[in-house]
């Protein structure tokens, strides 16, 4: 495929655009020359498309499948699923014809949207909860107090909005909160935010909020060095679950140095005690230096 569709152009991943971007001669008969493919966050995708496509066949994207593209995104994303969105466009031959000088420095590739949506991630609440409240009361979702929830889901669109008191009452009343599609920088304002949380993070612009963090999680296998050098822990094998078994066995360190402790303690306060006495008060002491065991 990659031989049968040779890469023009490219724009490259990276956490500003949150997409992915390349252009490909097409080799399809009855198709235009140049073909686009596009990933990322399902929702700057899907600000980007106007048709759907629906078991091979492309339909209109209209408001009920939006309705269910949105559902889907925050059922898989509910679950802990790293979500992506697919699109690709024919480019018409008569703007880009074959030998098509392609700059990905100039708005020249149509990537900008071509229908204006609405934001789609209108509430910060974790709507899956608030709606089960709603459902148990029989009330509008908007007649349920968000505080009522344990859980919310803060997305990264919506963070950069906040004011900070705005955060803080977040964090003051969920004890489960999520924050999704987030910039490096954003990373920063909610470590701020929520101090003694942890953060993970494996690019080298994470590194700024792994070392704000009092505990900074950097990834082992895809992480930078940069964001190594300034986490505090390190997952070897980029599995978050080994987060849990880290903190059982720092717990289990710092019991045994507890214990350790207290048993020194037990044996040489008794020893050191007399020779304090009679340094202090003056009082004769039990044992002379002759009587030690070692002599």
């Amino acid at each position: 495929m990659r031989d049968k569709y040779l890469k023009i152009s490219e724009i490259p991943f990276n956490s500003t655009n949150k997409y992915q971007l390349s252009i490909h001669k097409n080799a399809t008969p009855g198709e235009t020359k140049h073909l686009l493919v596009m990933k990322g966050a399902p929702e700057r995708i899907l600000d980007r498309c106007s048709t759907i496509m629906l078991q091979g066949k492309e339909q209109p994207l209209d408001d009920e499948m939006k309705d269910a593209f949105q559902n889907a995104y925050v059922e898989l994303g509910g679950l802990g699923e790293r979500v992506l969105g697919f699109c690709h466009f024919n480019m018409p031959d008569d703007q880009f014809p074959e030998g098509f000088a392609f700059d990905t420095e100039e708005v020249i590739i149509p990537s900008q949207p071509r229908l204006s949506l609405k934001v789609w991630v209108s509430s910060l609440k974790a709507t899956r909860h608030v709606e089960d409240i709603a459902a148990r009361l029989n009330v509008p979702v908007s007649e349920v107090n968000p505080r009522d929830a344990k859980a919310c889901v803060v997305h990264g669109g919506e963070l950069k909005d906040m004011t900070s008191e705005q955060l803080d009452d977040i964090l003051k009343h969920h004890t489960e909160i999520v924050f999704a599609r987030t910039s490096p920088q954003q990373k920063l304002i909610i470590v701020e935010g929520c101090q003694r949380q942890a953060v993970t993070g494996d690019g080298v612009n994470d590194s700024p909020a792994l070392k704000k963090a009092d505990i900074g999680v950097a990834m082992g296998i895809a992480g930078s060095d940069v964001s190594k050098q300034a986490a505090d822990m390190i997952l070897l094998d980029d599995n978050f679950a080994s987060i849990v078994t880290g903190v059982e066995e720092g717990r289990l360190i710092f019991d045994n140095l507890k214990k350790s402790i207290a048993y020194t303690l037990t044996s040489n306060i008794p020893e050191i005690s007399p020779f304090l006495l009679f340094i202090i008060a003056n009082i004769p002491l039990p044992l002379g230096t002759c009587h030690h065991p070692l002599y």
